[in-house]
């Protein structure tokens, strides 16, 4: 067992620090809004992270095997959340300025919407569902304790909890939020662009599934 959570820590280190949407939209809320904004933000994506562990240590292979409408079904609508993602973050590069941040100020406190933003971008994530339903479940063995299922679902939350944290507190710094004030358009823009990729990737995918 030490050498299997050995493993399933540095595969699942290598997968929350590879680029994807859970990065982009931490980066973007710490920039934009505010480090504590941000870190919901991140409670969320890890929450999100320990949903699609628990139903891989429940079986979500041999589900999404048995099942091929159900996979399809799933990519289909994390597509269409992320092409959402995508149009709503492009449009708010056309907002003027002045309602920008008027909207920023009241949205400052919005802690609950900051963490369903991050629980529903990765659990709509083409890294998530990829990761979790191959990848993640071949370091799973058949039988396990309790004990063992509860440890590893700690390792998976926690490694996330702490590098998306780590994004955060860095991203949330004066220097980065300045340069992103001076090209938030560009910036913004990008990741709409980015996010719209996704989406239309995992739709295709989930059709030739």
């Amino acid at each position: 067992m030490p050498s299997s959570l050995l493993a399933i820590a540095g595969i699942h280190l290598v997968a929350v620090a590879s680029p994807g949407p859970d990065t982009f939209i931490v980066m973007q809320t710490a920039a934009k809004r505010s480090r504590r904004e941000a870190l919901f933000c991140v409670l969320g994506i890890a929450c999100g992270v320990s949903f699609w562990a628990t139903l891989t240590l429940l079986g979500l292979q041999w589900l999404f095997s048995r099942f091929v409408w159900l996979h399809r079904l799933v990519m289909t609508l994390g597509g269409f959340y992320l092409l959402w993602m995508g149009f709503q973050i492009i449009r708010s590069c056309f907002v003027p300025a002045c309602q920008k941040s008027l909207t920023a100020s009241k949205s400052t406190s919005s802690y609950l919407k900051a963490f369903t933003t991050g629980l529903f971008t990765n659990l709509s994530n083409p890294k998530a569902v990829v990761y979790f339903s191959s990848i993640f479940s071949v370091f799973i063995a058949q039988e396990m304790t309790g004990a063992q299922v509860a440890l590893i679902l700690s390792l998976v939350f926690g490694e996330t909890l702490l590098w998306f944290s780590l994004v955060a507190l860095m991203l949330g710094l004066p220097k980065p939020k300045q340069i992103y004030r001076s090209l938030n358009r560009w910036i913004d823009g990008v990741c709409g662009l980015i996010f719209g990729m996704f989406g239309t990737a995992l739709i295709c995918a989930a059709f030739n599934a």
